[in-house]
């Protein structure tokens, strides 16, 4: 039998990544996956291939939109190819998979691929093709999610489809409707709007991303109905039933009033259910609590003290870089040091166009909590850069302490959001005031020229380009 210094159960972004930092601290270490390839969900299902279908139908709504004012003009129509569009999608996925498996070998990290099982506390089973029993004096679950659905919906994967089916449609619909006004569910809908679906969006809140500020809810959902899309919020949903190659959901509005959506296809993307399935975790004496997620302390330790747990399957916001946080945290805390993760500076995207990015407290809030803040926000078509690419929408929008001018909370919307919101995290790691922001030196022209010109705007009232 292999006995192990630290196993891991799961090769999404958090357990491969405490796979590695723990072998770089010279521990023995073993990691299990149940499918043929690594790097989880977000790898294969989730993160990478959904951007690289954004990406593929951002540069044909590009092609058909704006080509043209740009002075590019292609002769004939413009096509999709969506069995070419999935393949690359594919082609991307399997090689950022494949680096995975580089890593891996190059970490010295054995790789059991089946079904990790626990026996007990420091024994597990791997339901492989051989299946083989290990000893791990540490153990990291890191199991993460599955799609969630509602009791009533079944979930046929060709025409009521989860995320997962989404990603590799044969065909593009006729008339997609998206169960869910998160963030899988936007991002998944622009994908197929831009090829030309027509797109219904229902989302039981009173506005869509209902988790993030709702000022950021109110400029996406502007955007989205400028692009067509039919948004309706504050829409319980209450059946979903196929009728050969028609799908038939009905709801009830904020009126009480039925409504029903006729369409070809139906994503739901009502959030994920932490995934322990087959894990066996009561025989290790590690619990889970009412909502299927594995409990832990603060240091991410669960009720057997020599187990940990990380990523989708604890608390806390499913995002694979907040899984990456804790596998290196998990790790270091394994090898005696004393690593710390601030989970308010945990940024959350959403990679729609505009990209939609924040970090810290929201107004919503602040307000709760009492707490006096200022705001600073800035229009993205006031800079040259965006004048400049036609990336009109959006603002960003900075909150500080009303008497020390500390930044308290950054919320955008715009193009490149997404790697913008790196410079807030950095901002508030490192406590800084809005004034700081305000006198550091941002390149011209760049997008990021709206961080600037909004911490001074929370400043002193004093945007230069406004």
């Amino acid at each position: 039998m292999n006995s192990y210094d630290v196993a891991v159960i799961g090769s999404g972004p958090g357990g491969y990544v405490a796979a590695i930092r723990c072998a770089q601290l010279g521990m023995k270490t073993a990691i299990i996956e149940k499918y043929a390839t690594l790097g989880g969900t977000c790898l294969n299902v989730g993160c990478i291939p959904s951007k690289a279908l954004l990406d593929s139908s951002h540069h044909y709504e590009d092609a058909v939109k704006h080509f043209e004012e740009h002075g590019i003009e292609i002769p004939g129509d413009v096509k999709v190819n969506l069995e070419k569009m999935i393949a690359r999608k594919q082609a991307v996925v399997d090689q950022t998979t494949g680096g995975i498996d580089f890593l891996m070998k190059k970490n010295n990290i054995d790789v059991y691929q089946g079904l990790g099982s626990f026996k007990d506390a420091t024994h597990i089973t791997i339901a492989g093709d051989e299946p083989v029993e290990i000893e791990a004096k540490n153990s990291i679950i890191a199991t993460g999610s599955k799609p969630s659905s509602l009791p009533f919906i079944n979930i046929d994967k060709e025409r009521i489809i989860t995320s997962t089916e989404a990603l590799k449609l044969k065909e593009i619909p006729k008339h997609m409707i998206v169960i869910g006004g998160g963030v899988i569910g936007l991002e998944l809908g622009q994908v197929y709007r831009r090829l030309g679906a027509e797109v219904t969006v229902v989302e039981y809140m009173d506005r869509i991303i209902p988790t993030m500020d709702a000022g950021l809810s109110k400029e996406l959902n502007k955007v989205f109905k400028k692009a067509k899309f039919k948004m309706n919020v504050s829409h319980k949903v209450k059946s979903v039933e196929r009728v050969g190659d028609e799908v038939i959901v009905k709801a009830d509005n904020k009126k009480g009033e039925e409504v029903e959506i006729k369409g070809d296809y139906c994503l739901v993307s009502v959030g994920r259910r932490p995934y322990t399935d087959g894990l066996n975790a009561e025989a290790a004496g590690v619990k889970l609590n009412d909502r299927g997620q594995v409990e832990v302390d603060d240091h991410l330790q669960t009720s057997a003290s020599n187990i940990y747990a990380i990523g989708d399957v604890v608390k806390g916001a499913m995002l694979a870089h907040k899984a990456e946080e804790e596998g290196v945290f998990v790790a270091e805390t394994i090898a005696g040091q004393k690593p710390h993760i601030d989970y308010n500076l945990i940024p959350g995207v959403v990679y729609t166009w505009p990209e939609v990015a924040a970090v810290g407290k929201t107004e919503e809030q602040l307000k709760e909590a009492g707490i006096a803040y200022k705001t600073g926000s800035f229009p993205m078509r006031a800079l040259g850069r965006s004048r400049a690419s036609m990336d009109l929408d959006g603002f960003v929008k900075i909150l500080a302490d009303k008497s020390t001018d500390e930044i308290l909370g950054v919320h955008m919307i715009g193009a490149r959001a997404a790697d913008m919101i790196a410079e807030a995290v950095v901002a508030m790691e490192y406590r800084a005031s809005a004034e700081d922001i305000s006198r550091m030196s941002h390149a011209h022209p760049t997008f990021t020229e709206a961080i600037k010109e909004a911490a001074l705007v929370a400043t002193e009232d004093r945007a230069l380009h406004i």
